[in-house]
């Protein structure tokens, strides 16, 4: 893993404790909202991931997380802004304009808005490390196995419906039920390679030919 001991920093002090400040409110914010099971979807791993990139200042911190969620929350981006013209995309921002959800949960929630973004900044500051791929594909599917085997499918319980169901799509795109195209089985395994051939390998391969490499 980089470390850094150069006496100018890559990233601006103030980013650093801004970010750090967000997700000093977000994690227990989200702990009393949803519980911690919350934290098991990409793009919270991300979230936390990138704050302590930023204070190590670490390529390769930084290449993970943006492998694993450039192209699903630049998706989230374009579906947000589409809502709000009234032209929804993929309906995977509805939970935003819920009036059941406080608005303040939904105002953290934002972060899958502007972190691509983060991201995207913080490789032109510290370039591309490849070792990312290969780090963020071990905790994917480290999260993504405990979701199948141990975190529950939809719908939510009427006596919990804050809880986190489907994390990361293990039981199909919706959150109301489970899909029924394929067998149980056989979806965990084809989202196992959507992820890999349709995310992580292309965001990687992008990453590489338009980043300068990382700066050791």
């Amino acid at each position: 893993m980089n470390l850094r001991f150069n006496t100018t920093p890559l990233i601006p002090l103030g980013a650093k404790l801004l970010i750090t400040a967000y997700v000093a409110v977000l994690i227990p914010v989200y702990w009393i909202t949803y519980g911690p099971t919350n934290f098991l979807f990409f793009c919270d791993m991300a979230l936390i991931m990138t704050t302590v990139a930023m204070w190590r200042e670490s390529p390769l911190l930084v290449s993970a997380a943006a492998v694993g969620i450039l192209l699903p929350q630049l998706l989230w981006a374009t579906d947000f802004i589409s809502s709000l013209l009234g032209i929804p995309m993929t309906g995977m921002t509805d939970y935003m304009f819920q009036a059941s959800i406080p608005l303040y949960v939904r105002f953290l929630s934002f972060f899958h808005f502007w972190l691509p973004f983060l991201l995207i900044w913080l490789l032109r500051k510290t370039g591309y490390d490849p070792r990312g791929l290969p780090l963020w594909m071990g905790l994917a599917f480290t999260s993504l196995y405990v979701c199948y085997f141990f975190m529950p499918p939809p719908p939510a319980p009427l006596q919990n419906p804050a809880l986190p169901v489907n994390i990361n799509y293990v039981y199909g795109f919706s959150d109301v039920k489970p899909q029924t195209w394929l067998p149980e089985p056989v979806w965990f395994v084809v989202l196992q390679f959507m992820l890999v051939f349709l995310l992580f390998l292309p965001t990687h391969w992008l990453l590489k030919r338009l980043c300068h490499p990382a700066i050791k």
